[in-house]
């Protein structure tokens, strides 16, 4: 369905029975909400899974950049006040455990928990760079030119010499991904600070990432949990950036482990 919000309109599927504690599932840079079908498959008996499509993504219509974390945090807030959700686990990957980030600092009173997936809380000189090579790389060649070096970023030597189904799963939600909504959340990412407040969380906290992701890497991800009282650091083996489907039974296990402490 699509839902007025913010001045736009987000693609929101919903899975799970009515009444279920809430997860939200937010998606990373150039995927869409089809990245957590496996994930929702495994909880949705027991929680009320609610996940969207970011502006120019999967089925959301682009609206003009650049786009700011404050507004897309508002993007997910109109969402949970038109579906009536008070409160709900947030679960996040890459841009959309940022995203987490603000949400827990900002509107604990609506979070339960948050799950922070691969997602580094701050954008160093070297990281916000690279971020304008991907805009510039899609003015010059589109999206289509934006998927071989996004594969070969997000996912390990041993996976992509494997180049298993789940690959061309990602290729394709990367080519289908906007221009428009692309340069608008780089542009996002290249604002990313969240580092010095993130004291300040006090809601129950997983940050976990993949072993072997260049992006958010297990060292920055470590330091990043060290400063939220009380959060838990997992490393997930054999895994890159997209951590839910390069290792998603170990992914899995950990997800669940966090939720069932923290209804």
């Amino acid at each position: 369905m699509l839902i007025e919000t913010n001045g736009t309109q987000l693609n929101v599927q919903i899975d799970g029975p009515e009444g279920a504690p809430c997860v939200i599932f937010s998606h990373a840079l150039a995927n869409n909400l089809t990245l957590w079908d496996d994930v929702v498959a495994g909880l949705k008996d027991r929680y009320r899974c609610v996940r969207f499509d970011h502006r120019g993504h999967g089925q959301s219509p682009a609206t003009p950049g650049p786009y700011s974390f404050p507004m897309i945090i508002k993007d997910a807030l109109g969402i949970m006040d038109a579906l009536k959700i008070d409160r709900a686990h947030w679960v996040g990957l890459s841009i959309g455990g940022m995203m987490g980030y603000g949400l827990a600092m900002d509107h604990a009173n609506r979070l339960i928990s948050l799950t922070a997936c691969d997602s580094r809380p701050d954008a160093p000189p070297d990281y916000a760079a690279y971020f304008q090579h991907r805009i510039d790389l899609a003015n010059e060649k589109g999206m289509e030119g934006v998927v071989e070096p996004t594969i070969e970023r997000w996912f390990t030597p041993e996976t992509r010499a494997k180049n298993p189904p789940v690959l061309d799963r990602v290729r394709q939600m990367i080519r289908t991904t906007t221009k428009m909504g692309h340069e608008g959340c780089c542009e996002a990412l290249k604002t990313l600070s969240f580092g010095p407040r993130l004291h300040e969380i006090r809601v129950p906290t997983l940050i976990l990432g993949g072993a072997k992701d260049k992006g958010a890497p297990p060292e920055a991800l470590g330091e990043a949990a060290a400063k939220i009282p009380g959060a838990e650091h997992v490393i997930i083996p054999e895994a890159g950036h997209i951590t839910a489907l390069e290792n998603p039974a170990d992914f899995q296990k950990a997800l669940e482990a966090f939720l069932a402490k923290h209804k």
